[in-house]
């Protein structure tokens, strides 16, 4: 089992980068396929599988097609690991995370695992990657550290092709998609995206509105009395349908209240309504994911039927996973960026800590902590400043560092903001706001900052 440790870490230390003899494609990744493995490919995955029947080795590569994901790295991921691979062998506790990777186009999570499958142990890893609205996984099995070559110049050979996405500015005097909104959450170049999938998404005052055809998603802002912790998921769900869906509705049959409890909990309301004000006949359906790590959106599903809902979705069932299409839905609370929406201070921030334990003895072996602000000034014209601090090491032994940048800023294009410095080199970032009620954050290359007064 150290071998199969040192096998992780070394995994790790890839990157999306370009490789010199791209020999395949699969959906929107581009690879060279490790040599001598067997393949299979299908519709959803692609798979290459080596096995060594003297010794009992063998490895698992699945490269999956890209899916819509929430926009946040971190969530993509969790919600990943319970579909995928807690849906392929009995892992033996949460996934141990590697750092955070951030490259200019693309957000890298990835953890590990112990399994045991019919008796046999191994190693399960997954890497997700996202960006532009959509997320790529890869799934390692493995029990042996053999492959370990094989498995990083596959996956180092890995390119992603961008997705498009098209968006349309708000412009006067057409301005019914903002005509409700405060004047501080108007005041932005784009509040309508068209995505290349047929998904609209539109600000509102209280949520953003997602439509395709005949259905409609309201990805709900944060609400303090809905998103109020209750250790009863059954009671915090009806609180929130109370506050959330009910006033909008003047009549209600075929109520159900269907949580599912676990890891990472499921709350789904459904009931067939009447809508105040028009009188429409609608099916609606309330979803909320608790993810483990305390973040999660309250969705609102409206259909014209229940039908019409699992076609599009998929049918409730009695599990905690299998719901990536409903979560990813989360994703669409995305619009672009201009260069006037950038003025004013915007700030990162964050903290976090990793304690080790004696592998033999249980005992602790030390807490290493990392904090970190990161800002960015944007002022007159195009001028801005760039400052990071971080305070980092071993508790008792902690280190603290800045830098510092200034230079101008330019938006090639609405999903991008380039600076002309950041710690001495040009860089551009991947750009993008969402939305939160009065206001918008900004997202740089998967980090978020909020604007500050």
């Amino acid at each position: 089992m150290k071998q199969l440790l040192i096998l992780i870490f070394c995994l790790f230390t890839f990157s999306i980068s370009s490789f010199a003899h791209v020999a395949e494609t699969f959906d929107i990744a581009t690879f060279q396929p490790p040599t001598g493995w067997k393949k299979q490919a299908g519709k959803d995955s692609i798979q290459f599988s080596i096995e060594d029947k003297a010794s009992g080795a063998y490895c698992l590569v699945t490269l999956l097609k890209s899916i819509p994901g929430p926009g946040n790295s971190k969530e993509n991921f969790h919600s990943s690991w319970q579909t995928l691979v807690k849906g392929a062998v009995n892992v033996a506790s949460a996934p141990q995370m590697f750092p955070s990777n951030n490259p200019e186009d693309w957000a890298l999570e990835g953890g590990f695992a112990t399994f045991n499958k019919g008796g046999e142990k191994g190693i399960a890893v997954l890497y997700t990657i996202s960006g532009y609205g959509k997320m790529v996984n890869i799934m390692i099995l493995t029990n042996t550290q053999a492959y370990e070559p094989n498995i990083t110049a596959f996956v180092e050979s890995i390119t992603l092709k961008k997705p498009t996405v098209e968006t349309e500015p708000i412009k006067a005097p057409n301005l019914s998609a903002a005509a409700s909104l405060p004047h501080s959450a108007s005041g932005y170049g784009y509040a309508t995206t068209k995505f290349d999938d047929g998904w609209t998404s539109t600000v509102q005052e209280d949520w953003v509105q997602v439509d395709k055809g005949s259905t409609r998603v309201l990805i709900h802002y944060p609400n303090k009395a809905a998103d109020a912790y209750n250790s009863v998921v059954l009671d915090g769900l009806k609180k929130a349908w109370d506050v959330l869906v009910s006033p909008r509705y003047s009549a209600a049959r075929n109520f159900y209240f269907r949580p599912i409890t676990g890891w990472q909990s499921i709350e789904f309301a459904e009931a067939d309504m009447t809508e105040a004000g028009t009188g429409r006949s609608v099916y609606v359906v309330l979803f909320k994911m608790n993810y483990s790590n305390g973040s999660g959106r309250y969705l609102e599903f409206i259909t014209s039927s229940k039908e019409a809902f699992e076609r599009e979705f998929r049918p409730y069932h009695e599990k905690t996973t299998g719901w990536g299409k409903l979560e990813a839905m989360v994703n669409y609370n995305k619009f672009g960026v201009t260069a006037a929406d950038l003025k004013g201070k915007w700030t990162n921030d964050f903290a976090g800590s990793l304690s080790y334990v004696n592998a033999y003895t249980g005992a602790a072996a030390g807490t290493d902590t990392h904090a970190s602000i990161e800002n960015f000034a944007f002022g007159p014209g195009s001028a801005y400043k760039w400052d990071l601090g971080v305070a980092s090491g071993a508790v008792g032994n902690i280190k603290f560092q800045g830098v510092k940048s200034a230079g101008r800023v330019s938006v090639p294009n609405i999903w991008q903001a380039t600076f002309s410095s950041i710690e001495g080199r040009p860089r551009t970032y991947n750009a993008y706001f969402s939305c939160i009620k009065g206001a918008r954050v900004l997202w740089l290359d998967g980090r978020p900052f909020g604007k500050l007064d």
